[in-house]
């Protein structure tokens, strides 16, 4: 969801009936979320360069500790931070090669602050920082891989996490285009996750989100690879003069019964090896072709195979030899030369 400071301030150039949408969707979706029971929070915020921009500037930052604490127009975040379970998160980082910074100061600003009080949501949270807005930032494609790796570390540990990610949509704070946010771009944007195509992130470069004002999506590029290619249970697009607010969640868990994916090329059964050796022959041997073709009964009866394999390769029935394990590719192609064979006359 969006983080926008007017949310907090509301000075009279906004709309106090989209922010008031915007609350009461994080409201019901807090409700939710809180309702999965997790072990932990995972926050993924940008910093608007008000800490991580001089001293040091990793791309990506997790915090351990014994709490998160910032303040914003008044008012006080305080959340206390999994300080074991970011340990480990950060151990496990280093074990695949990421070499993320952590800090156990840094303060919550309004990115992550906003949505957790609009969320309503305490903790405890194990809080990621994103570096959007100091030049180089990270690639998408780095992003969602750490998104990858987080959610293998937590699975490592046997902890079940909800993700809340802030950020986005299109907006240009401090620029001469503060009034001009991309709608069309952000509407495709949604357009292609709505359908659960969350990699459509990993096609948007550095100059893509610059000219779009979508910087702060490099964070929903973490999410989206802890979350993997799921389906939202609810999108919500609302745009205002200077910043199009978009809301997306998931709350359904992924059904346990459904069919696991049959690829349309599976890998070659090994108990069928001896099989696809023989139907390589057939595609790629002439000679070995000829045999079977002059007399495919005493061909088929001299090899050294099964009976239910020898019935099989009688008939070059595509569909039985898949359904046995042979490589599909293997036994359309053995079928396809044996087929246009030149006839030969005696």
């Amino acid at each position: 969801m969006a983080h926008a400071p007017q949310f907090f301030t509301l000075p009279d150039s906004e709309d106090k009936k989209t922010v008031n949408r915007v609350k009461q969707l994080a409201k019901a979706n807090g409700k939710r979320l809180k309702a999965l029971n997790p072990d932990v929070y995972v926050t993924i915020s940008n910093d608007h360069a008000n800490q991580f921009v001089l001293h040091c500037v990793p791309p990506f930052a997790l915090h351990r500790g014994n709490f998160a604490r910032g303040t914003f127009a008044g008012r006080k975040f305080e959340h206390q931070v999994a300080n074991e379970e970011s340990t480990e998160v950060i151990r496990y980082l280093y074990k695949e090669g990421f070499d993320v910074s952590y800090t156990s100061t840094a303060e919550m600003e309004y990115s992550i602050g906003i949505p957790l009080s609009f969320l309503e949501i305490d903790g405890p949270i194990l809080p990621l920082f994103v570096n959007a807005y100091v030049p180089p930032q990270p690639r998408m494609e780095r992003c969602y891989a750490l998104g990858e790796a987080i959610n293998r570390a937590l699975i490592a540990q046997g902890l079940r996490a909800v993700v809340i990610c802030s950020g986005g949509m299109s907006h240009f704070p401090g620029t001469d285009r503060y009034a001009e946010p991309d709608l069309e771009f952000d509407k495709k944007v949604l357009s292609e996750l709505e359908t659960g195509n969350l990699r459509y992130l990993l096609s948007l470069d550095e100059k893509r989100m610059d000219d779009t004002g979508n910087i702060e999506l490099r964070c929903w590029g973490v999410a989206a690879g802890m979350l993997g290619e799921r389906k939202p249970d609810l999108v919500s697009l609302d745009p205002s003069w200077h910043h199009n607010y978009a809301t997306l969640a998931w709350w359904k868990q992924p059904r346990s019964n459904e069919k696991p994916f049959e690829p349309h090329y599976p890998a070659i059964a090994p108990e069928r090896l001896d099989l696809t050796v023989i139907l390589h022959r057939l595609a790629n041997d002439t000679a070995e072709r000829d045999q079977y073709i002059a007399d495919r009964k005493a061909y088929v009866k001299a090899l050294d195979l099964t009976k239910k394999e020898k019935s099989a390769l009688l008939r070059l029935n595509d569909d039985e030899m898949v359904k046995m394990g042979v490589h599909p590719f293997l036994s359309f192609m053995a079928r396809l030369h044996i087929e246009r064979a030149p006839k030969k006359t005696s």
